[in-house]
Formats: C-alpha cells, structure tokens, sequence
C-alpha cells in the first residue's frame, strides 16, 4: 500500500509540475508581421554584397551588385567548359523530372524588383524561369540579352497562376496583361547555384 501512494503522489506531483510549470514549444512558430507576405523572395533578406543596401537619407537605394561584365559571376564560382546549350536541355532530362546540368543561354528577362530570378529561352520557344538557390546571390536587374551560363538544377514542374501572375509583375506587365494569366502552366525551371555572365 506505501509503494501504491508513493506512485500516486509522485505522479500527481509530476502532473503539477507540467500543469503549471511553462516550456518552451519543441517547434515554435515564429510569428510573420501584419501585411508581410514570403513571395519568392521579395521579403527575405538581400544577400550581403550581392544585393540593395539600406535606403539612404534622401530615399535613394545603391546596390552593390557587380555590374555586367563578361567573366563576371554570381553565386558560386562555375566555368562554362561543359555547359549545354539550351537545346539540348530536354535530351539532358529525357524522361525524368529533374537533372543537374550545366546549361548556356541569352538571358531574355530579369526580375526588375531585386534580380532575383531571370528566364532563358527554350528549344520551343517559351521561357525557363531561373531562381537562385536559396536567395543567397541575385544578378543584375540590366543581364536581360547577354549571354550566361547557370549551374544547378533543371526541373519539369507546374507553377501556380498566382505564381505567374507575380512574375509577371515583377517584369514590369501590365495589369491587363498580369490578369490574362488564368490557369497554372507546365514549364521548365531552374534552380541556379550560380550565374556567370560570358558577354
């Protein structure tokens, strides 16, 4: 009987330690500010040396993104000995979903909101979105016509139409324009470990 009343007491004492003692939450959820919204990037953090600094006192922003130069790179330090042309990309995936390659093109868009992605053309003519692994490199917002080479991954995958839409903003459309997007689209992209500019 003492072995029965000593379990409960230490037990109920257990449970009034839980009870009324406060812990820490084993995955706390931070909490995101009112109106702030995580889209692609645009709210994270510029990069250190690769992006906008703070606003000065008259309002205007400076960058410290290098400018466009042939040989210049963002992001992780890549050659383009090796690099596949554009068209040879749906041979490098052949029937799979994704594949690391080395890839080179003409830059035909940059985000004109941080340089936080860029599109390439493909074979059939439609643009693949190139996104910056992490957003710990963006490039600059005038790439738009020259000539780079991108590392990393290659993806087959299906983008939201919200998602379209906020590129297209970022691109500078219109809003008739944004608004004509009304599905979702099966496209080609990519997720960059770095950039490196050849004229």
């Amino acid at each position: 009987m003492k072995f029965f009343l000593s379990f409960v007491a230490v037990l109920v004492a257990i449970l009034v330690f839980i009870r009324f003692v406060p812990s820490a939450p084993i995955n706390p959820v931070l909490p995101v500010e009112q109106g702030q919204e995580e889209v692609n990037g645009h709210n994270a953090e510029v990069p250190k040396g690769s992006g906008e600094e703070e606003e000065g006192e008259e309002g205007h922003s400076s960058t410290s993104i290098a400018p466009v130069a042939p040989g210049q790179t963002y992001g992780a330090a890549i050659s383009p000995e090796g690099a596949l042309p554009m068209t040879a990309l749906n041979t490098a995936l052949g029937a799979s979903d994704s594949a690391q390659v080395k890839l080179v093109g003409k830059a035909s868009a940059v985000c004109q909101a941080k340089g936080c992605w860029m599109t390439l053309p493909t074979a059939d003519g439609k643009q693949m979105r190139v996104r910056f692994k992490d957003y710990a490199f963006f490039v600059p917002k005038d790439l738009s016509g020259h000539e780079v080479v991108v590392s990393g991954w290659a993806h087959r995958s299906t983008v939201p139409k919200s998602e379209l839409q906020h590129y297209a903003k970022d691109a500078g459309k219109s809003d008739k324009e944004v608004a004509a997007i009304t599905q979702d689209e099966q496209q080609l992209t990519f997720m960059a470990d770095g950039v490196r500019v050849l004229n």
